[in-house]
């Protein structure tokens, strides 16, 4: 089946449009200047700000002239992760896409979903001709996936609308009032090197198959971080066996649960019959651990050529036990919001090789000193070994207003039309919200979208009949836009 088949044909059709363009974060010209070219072959009034974020206004249809300006928001950006025998040019191909029952999958790389759904969600409403709707202004940012750039970057006074709908969220029953801040945290070094033993044989060790994530919204959910776990098995492996440690290479982008990672070693050559029996007890005991979150988690081995240089032995059980200690996960659970995350960092990417290692994490948090307490513990924790560590892209979480009209006039319309009330709530995953608010503090703003699974990792998938849901809710909601004041 087409995707530009499906229901409603004029969102679907833009996200396979959309979805054609290559749009990594940081690298989003192409995706900027098809947006550009959309709003001008509209003939709409269409700018590109100072950053790159594209600006398009649409006046109301006739009879809403007098309703409240809106802004409907959405990145351009998306993360691209593929899964290792995915063959896959992200800065050259399109996503490839299929229908699967009642959802849209990605062919072994991430949707993009995530926030395209969104994007194309606006676009439809721009082109349209026969859906009421008051004046609206689309705002599309660029680089909300790795440091929210193009949110900070914008300026006041560019918008004329008091009232925001952020198109961001991945379920449809939920109203996002609320997100947490967060801040990347850099450890970098150098290190020594030496000969490989005599009598050494080379492995590349692999943890792989983990469900991975978004580590805002899936950090939770005690799903593996395949860093950690790489991290565990050289620890345990070091004590028992001579092992040096060549090369680390895992986990990919901040705000993605890791998933692989991979690991080149040297042991003695006699000792590959305890290596084998090592692996294949701490797959059975990973597996015991992990069934329910990672069923398909594995450990490879493979042979390699033996490396020629190793780090030294101090320097080896010195980045061990400082990944080791290094926090992931939950930090704080929320004390007065029930259910939600109020702290927590993950630990996404392990590079070391050649002399040169780096640690890169995301801190988030809804209250800032908290996410700066974590962030600093992180930091003391590599400096002990002399990495220098730096404490970049802070950004702030959204305060929750539950009682602005247009959490009023959404609730009350949800349960209108689905007879049951929504969950309003705040999120630990970190919207543009926040950051927009302190441009525009009057406007009211929230979150919503259909049902979004697996966003981040190549598993990601939308729901047909959700988006169907979410779209019908959504022109409902433009139809009661109140009238300006």
């Amino acid at each position: 089946m087409s995707i530009k088949s499906l229901e409603p044909k004029a969102l679907w059709k833009n996200f396979a449009d959309l979805n054609a363009v290559p749009r990594a974060s940081k690298k989003e010209e192409r995706v900027i200047a098809f947006a550009k070219n959309f709003g001008e072959q509209l003939g709409l009034p269409t700018q590109v700000d100072a950053v790159g974020n594209v600006i398009i206004k649409k006046p109301a249809t006739a009879g809403m002239e007098d309703r409240t300006v809106v802004v409907l928001q959405s990145h351009l950006d998306m993360v691209h992760q593929k899964n290792a025998d995915t063959n896959f040019d992200f800065d050259t191909q399109g996503i490839d896409m299929f229908v699967d029952g009642d959802w849209v999958k990605a062919k072994g790389t991430t949707l993009g979903a995530d926030n395209g759904i969104g994007v194309a969600t606006i676009m439809a409403l721009l082109e349209s001709t026969d859906i009421p709707h008051p004046p609206i202004e689309a705002l599309f940012t660029i680089d909300e996936e790795t440091g929210m750039t193009g949110a900070m970057g914008l300026v006041g006074g560019l918008l004329d609308a008091k009232i925001m709908l952020n198109l961001d969220t991945e379920d449809d029953d939920e109203l996002t009032i609320g997100c947490a801040g967060g801040i990347d945290v850099t450890a970098t070094g150098n290190y020594e090197t030496e000969a490989t033993p005599n009598n050494y044989v080379g492995y590349t060790v692999g943890v792989k198959g983990l469900t991975g994530g978004h580590s805002g919204m899936d950090i939770h959910k005690g799903r593996g971080n395949a860093n950690k776990l790489m991290n565990r098995l050289l620890h345990h492996a070091q004590k028992v066996m001579a092992l040096r440690l060549a090369t680390v290479d895992g986990g990919s982008l901040r705000n993605a649960i890791p998933r692989e990672s991979f690991a080149t070693i040297a042991l003695p050559a006699d000792a590959t019959t305890q290596f084998s029996a090592f692996i294949e007890e701490w797959t059975a005991v990973l597996k015991k651990e992990y069934g329910t979150t990672d069923p398909d988690l594995e450990l490879t081995v493979e042979s390699c050529a033996t490396p020629e240089k190793v780090c030294t032995l101090a320097f080896q059980k010195q980045l061990i036990a400082s990944i080791y200690a290094c926090p992931n996960g939950i930090y704080r659970m929320s004390p007065d919001v029930d259910d939600l995350v109020q702290t927590s960092n993950n630990l996404a990417r392990v590079l070391m090789k050649d002399g040169a290692y780096k640690v890169l994490c995301l801190t988030r948090g809804s209250v800032d000193s908290e996410k700066i307490d974590e962030a600093q513990a992180i930091a003391s924790t590599f400096e002990l070994i002399g990495a220098s560590v730096d404490l970049s892209g802070d950004y702030p979480g959204w305060a929750p207003n539950p009682n602005a009209a247009i959490v009023k006039v959404m609730s009350e319309l949800y349960e209108e039309m689905y007879q049951e009330k929504p969950h309003v709530y705040a999120c630990h995953a970190g919207l543009e919200c926040g950051i927009l608010g302190t441009h525009y503090p009057d406007m009211e703003m929230i979150s919503f979208g259909p049902n979004i699974r697996g966003a981040h990792s190549p598993d990601e998938k939308v729901q047909i009949s959700s988006v169907q849901k979410y779209w019908g809710y959504l022109l409902e909601t433009l139809k009661r836009i109140p009238k300006a004041n």
